[in-house]
Parts: C-alpha cells; structure tokens; sequence
C-alpha cells in the first residue's frame, strides 16, 4: 500500500470515525500553514493529513481503501486525477472539521461560510489575529494592514487597454469550457475540458494593459478591519470575504482567514468561559472575614470573603468572565484567596506571630489525609 492514511494520522485502524476526526484536527491545527508560515515541510503535511482524513472520514471511501488502498480510491466516481472533490482546497475540509468541533469560521457577515474564490478566482489568505483576554471578553474590531493583489485601476480589473475592452472568446462562446465527442470501442464519449484559446476565461485580451501587462490585478497594501465576536479562542478563524486576492481578469476575488491566537495573559488564567486568579490576603481576613477589590476583566470589583475561609480556597464572582461563544451571556471569575506567609518578618510583626502562634497551637485540628496530589518528579 503505498500510502498510510492511517500512519498518517496516527491512528489505529481500527480507529472510530470520532477518533479519526480528534486526530485530523490536532494534526491539522499543529501544521497549518499559518502557524508555520515558510515552512514548506508542515504545509505538505497539513495536505497530507487532509487527504488521509478525507479517505478515511467516510466510511465507504473507508471500505475501499482497506480493500484496495489509495490507488482503488482513484477509481471511483468524482476522483477525477487522483485527487478528493475537497481535496483541491484543503482548507475547505480544513473549516468543515472546525465547524463539526464548535472551532469554526465567523463570517462577517455574521454567518459561517465555506471557502471562497472558486478555480479561477483570487487565492484566500491567511493572517495570523493575536488577541488579548480583554478582547476576547467583550469581542473586539481589530485594523490589520495586509497585502493582497487588488484590481489595477488603469484597466478596472479587466487586463485590457484603457479604451479597450476583453473579447468574448469565439472557440467556448464566453463558457470557458469545451465538448469533444469521441467514438471508441466503448461507444460515444464526450468529454468537456477547459477551453484552450481562452485558458477557461471565455473572454480574450488582445489589447493588453500597460501598467498590469494584462493580468487585471497589482501587488499592494490594505488595511482592512475585522470584527470579533466575543470567546473566541485559538483555532478560530474570521472570514472577510473578498479581501483576498483579487481574481485575474475580473474573477471572483478570494477570501481572508484571520486565524485567532489568544495571546496569555499574566494575571488571568483562562478555562473555558471562565478566568481564575489568585489574590492573597492576611490571616486576618480569612479569619474574621473582609471586603477586598480584586482585579477583574473590566476594573477592580469588590469581593465579600466569609468569616472562616481557608487558604486556597475558590470563590466565584458570577458574570465577571468571557462573553460566551454565539450564546450570550458571560463566565465567571473564579478567585484563589491565598494566605500570604511572611518570609522574614522581624520586630513587632515577629512578636505578635509568635504571640498568635501559642494560642493557635491548642486549636490546630488533627492531622488527616492529603486532599492534593504532589509532583515527586
């Protein structure tokens, strides 16, 4: 068997449908193109293991590869050349996997969508959408400055001299797109195939534009603004669609991938739709109990500790967390309250812990199993 899809995704063969799709997308996510940008090794990978998880996500395409591996799934109708329907964009199949894990593309247009740019049409592109926590609570509207081919403005997009226009091409009638009939031992074939006079554009430029030499589109900068709804998380991506390249020739454009990386925050810990934090506070407090602030997402917020709370204990400030995901509403904060211990206290503070020492000696409780597990590495 020449190729291993099930090597190729790590997976045993027999392997469930779920376990096949855990282990696309952890490899998917690991070499996407975006996370290793220049890297052609990781992009060869993304693609492979594209492949190995459209072969084997579906359980008839399944059936014929463990039969008659990769070759025999060339033979089946819709594999045209050896390749998948999706194949030819992986990062369709890509977004489809992100959907099914809740880990898709927002649109913004509100929706989620599918790949844009068709065969002829300007390429998507990906750039990388770094986020703070403070962002991602509320949602945010970021500016990014990409570069992309945008249609020349001499010509208007169309390739031709100003004062020219393209021709409808003669051959395909503007299709693109060509019939040959041929007559084999098998009977009547007809074939449709790209047309060659026009290289599938159904339009012909004899004139050609000086400043794109014909091509429609220039190399340039834009800065484009993009909207983030709120708990987003690493792996989602935001589409814009028609800010990718611009399609040669007045061809649809492609799309732009912002693909979200939430940047760690040094004073918040993320867990879902949720943020913990520690915050230390005396023996005092926890003993009598005490009103404190605590840093939250939106400014400080006062917090009530009861009387007789033990250190390291979690208390829950309902609201104070991420927006959530396309269901409204918001996580909590969860505060650690931490008893701080001086490290070398002298003077009046040494004499009052000694003091306080002796009279909590007579009410420690007896010792008891460990609630915590401990790292002996």
């Amino acid at each position: 068997m020449a190729k291993d899809y099930y090597r190729v995704l790590e997976v045993s063969r027999d392997a469930s449908v779920d376990d096949i799709k855990k282990a696309y997308r952890k490899l998917a996510l690991q070499h996407h193109p975006d996370r290793n940008p220049g890297d052609k090794a990781a992009e060869e990978k993304f693609k492979a293991v594209t492949e190995a998880y459209e072969a084997l996500a579906d359980p008839d395409k399944r059936r014929t590869y463990d039969q008659f591996g990769a070759e025999g799934l060339k033979q089946q109708p819709g594999f045209g050349g050896g390749g998948f329907e999706d194949y030819g964009n992986p990062f369709s199949v890509f977004e489809r996997v992100m959907r099914e894990f809740g880990m898709g593309g927002f649109d913004m247009g509100g929706g989620m969508g599918g790949s844009g740019g068709g065969r002829e049409g300007g390429a998507n592109l990906q750039v990388k959408l770094t986020l703070t926590l403070q962002e991602i609570a509320e949602g945010a509207t970021k500016k990014l400055r990409i570069r992309r081919r945008a249609p020349c403005t001499a010509c208007s997009g169309s390739g031709a001299k100003p004062g020219s226009a393209p021709e409808t091409c003669r051959d395909c009638a503007g299709h693109g797109k060509v019939q040959r009939v041929v007559q084999s031992f098998l009977g009547r074939m007809v074939t449709v195939t790209e047309c060659p006079a026009c290289r599938g554009e159904g339009r012909i430029v004899r004139d050609r534009c000086a400043e794109c030499r014909g091509e429609g589109v220039l190399p340039g900068e834009e800065t484009v603004q993009i909207r983030v709804p709120a708990g987003v998380a690493t792996g989602h991506y935001v589409k814009v669609r028609g800010m990718g390249d611009a399609g040669r020739r007045g061809a649809p454009p492609g799309d732009l991938l912002a693909l979200v990386e939430e940047q760690e925050d040094e004073l918040f810990e993320r867990v879902g739709d949720d943020i913990v934090t520690d915050v230390f506070v005396t023996q005092a407090d926890l003993a009598f109990g005490a009103k404190i602030e605590v840093p939250t997402l939106s400014g400080k917020s006062a917090l009530k500790i009861p009387p007789g709370t033990q250190s390291h204990s979690i208390l829950r400030m309902r609201g104070k967390g991420l927006g959530r995901l396309n269901s409204g509403g918001h996580g909590d904060q969860l505060v650690r309250v931490v008893l701080h211990t001086p490290a070398s206290p002298g003077g009046r503070e040494k004499e009052l812990l000694e003091e306080l020492r002796k009279l909590q000696e007579k009410t420690l409780p007896p010792p008891r199993k460990g609630q915590y597990g401990f790292d002996t590495e």
